[in-house]
């Protein structure tokens, strides 16, 4: 009996040292465990540090990358806008020089027409004053004032030789409608009437509007003196 209880003793004393061994390891464990955690969770830490570091890093190389990119595409639209504004100005230049040239041509023909006006017109004030010296020779009847004379070359001398031909056509022809006179002088209608509407406000013609198209005729006093001309002329 005092065996068995010796054995029992004996054997819940060798179980209590296993249980103490037990747990012994098992707080040795849980030490080696809460370190190995500690390790891995700063492992964690210091990977994910460097993981933002290298993000950050990245997302500051992306956006220099991207204003490098704008500033491209700037530089390209600048140049661009500059390249359209150089092409519009060689055209202006282009349309500039073509008119340049056009005005030239015109003042050419202007000079050229202003020669054969003014010949004209010394021609006509030669046989004007010609015309004169044989009315000073001419002795008056009696009972006839002396009409004071228009000098002709003063009346007519800023006429052109359209205007004068249309005074000279209607001094020997009689009235004629603006119609009329266009078919006559080549001109277009709107020029024509243009024509007609400034001899009539300068004194040259009268206008009768008694009906339409009016008739245009010269006034009696320049009509002796073209009709006068004219027989001096021929």
């Amino acid at each position: 009996m005092d065996f068995i209880i010796v054995l029992s003793i004996l054997f819940f004393g060798v179980a209590v040292g296993f249980a103490v061994e037990y747990y012994r390891n098992l707080a040795k464990i849980r030490e080696e465990y809460s370190r190995a955690k500690g390790v891995f969770n700063d492992i964690i830490l210091s990977f994910s540090r460097e993981l933002k570091r290298v993000a950050e890093n990245l997302e500051t190389i992306a956006f220099k990358v991207e204003a490098s990119s704008v500033r491209s595409d700037e530089a390209v639209s600048r140049a661009n806008a500059l390249e359209e504004k150089v092409k519009t100005l060689e055209d202006k230049a282009k349309r500039i020089l073509d008119d340049w040239d056009k005005l030239v041509m015109r003042l050419e023909e202007v000079e050229r027409q202003t020669r054969d006006i003014a010949a004209s017109h010394r021609e006509l004030a030669t046989k004007v004053s010609l015309v004169e010296e044989k009315a000073k020779q001419t002795p008056l009847e009696p009972g006839i004032e002396t009409v004071i004379p228009i000098r002709r070359e003063r009346a007519l001398a800023h006429l052109t030789e359209t205007e004068l031909a249309v005074l000279e056509m209607l001094a020997m022809e009689g009235p004629k409608t603006a119609p009329e006179i266009k078919e006559r002088i080549k001109l277009s209608r709107e020029h024509t009437a243009r024509l007609m509407k400034k001899l009539y406000e300068e004194g040259y013609l009268e206008r009768d509007t008694s009906k339409i198209p009016f008739k245009y005729s010269v006034k009696k006093e320049m009509e002796k003196l073209l009709r006068k001309s004219e027989t001096e002329t021929t």
